[in-house]
């Protein structure tokens, strides 16, 4: 399996750059997994795919600002710093441009010097270990000096950190957002609760390792960089009980899915706990958790685009990108959304 196998043309003008004022206004395509059918609507008619008896999955991670501008102690030179995981305390695996002047011992100075940190060492993939020197919170100090880690591809300024954000977001520690649950409001997820759905959170915080190309040929070969995930012990009653009463479970976006995947048992239930992750799901592979996914659109020859595939098959995926392209439909993570069932 060739990563080029999942390749397809996109024009650069159908990448969202911006999110739409009501975040339930987007497209919604429906892919029948089956027959590769498709259906075009809005997002907010996604209660007339879901039944009475099924739960919805979602990430309830939070995106940190995660992203930093200072300066080199020694010489002022300007350092962009993207945060990644937590390692310990105040200890932070960073992604550090320019790479060639972060080295071991190299200080920075952020915001005046409320926040400085030291370069530990270089970890693997080139980042750096960092730790972090302040008074106060942490997080209180982040929040007035960093941005919202947008996606490469987004050129235009955030104008709304919240829009970056889902309406449930709660624990705090992602580098990006889990996007399919973009589309959801409030008033939504109240709709979809009335009708009989019940609504299951798990938590995975989103790592740098979704943007990251795949580099290698051949697709088996790729290696994924582990995330953290939570699943709590009432969580995981809530999707197990769903099964045994017949209903569906439907994840809400590629996240809460590889986190109820790498959770799930050899006979499909799901165990509560917490730990990390590298599951990559690509065709193949025999899902043990999942009935459905909502999820957006997806970069051509990335993880997500196999992890979609492998639930769809390749070849009804490629086919509905294209009609997604031929439609104008709006692509990645400000873009419309999928529903695959």
């Amino acid at each position: 399996m060739k990563t080029s196998d999942f390749y397809y043309e996109l024009p650069q003008e159908l990448i969202a750059q911006d999110p739409l004022e009501d975040r339930s206004a987007s497209r919604l395509m429906h892919l029948d997994k089956e027959t590769g059918e498709l259906e075009h609507t809005d997002f907010k008619h996604i209660v007339d795919y879901l039944k009475p008896g099924d739960c919805l999955v979602i990430n309830d991670t939070k995106v940190i600002p995660a992203r930093l501008y200072g300066h080199k102690k020694d010489t002022g030179a300007v350092i962009e710093i993207l945060l990644l995981k937590r390692r310990e305390n105040d200890v932070w695996e960073c992604l550090v441009k320019p790479g060639k002047k972060a080295r071991p011992g190299a200080e920075i100075v952020f915001g005046d010097g409320i926040l400085q940190g030291k370069i530990l060492e270089i970890a693997e993939e080139g980042n750096r270990l960092i730790q972090f020197f302040y008074e106060g919170i942490f997080e209180e100090i982040l929040d007035r000096l960093g941005e919202m880690p947008l996606p490469p591809y987004i050129t235009h300024k955030l104008k709304d950190r919240d829009r970056y954000q889902t309406v449930y977001a709660k624990h705090e520690g992602s580098a990006a957002a889990p996007t399919a649950g973009l589309h959801f409001t409030r008033e939504l997820l109240e709709q979809v609760e009335a009708m009989g759905v019940k609504i299951a959170h798990v938590t995975l915080h989103v790592g740098l390792g979704t943007f990251r190309p795949v580099k290698v040929d051949d697709v088996e070969k790729h290696h994924m960089h582990s995330e953290f995930y939570v699943v709590e012990e009432d969580q995981a009653k809530l999707i197990n009980d769903t099964h045994k009463n017949g209903g569906r479970v439907i994840s809400v976006g590629t996240t809460s899915c590889r986190t109820l995947e790498s959770a799930a048992q050899e006979d499909g239930t799901v165990r509560a706990g917490s730990g990390w992750t590298d599951i990559f799901i690509y065709p193949g592979y025999r899902f043990r958790v999942i009935d459905g996914l909502i999820t957006n659109f997806h970069l051509p020859e990335s993880t997500l685009l196999m992890l979609v595939s492998a639930l769809a098959g390749k070849e009804h995926i490629l086919h509905a990108y294209e009609e997604a392209v031929r439609q104008r439909y709006r692509f990645f993570s400000f873009g419309d959304a999928m529903m695959i069932e």
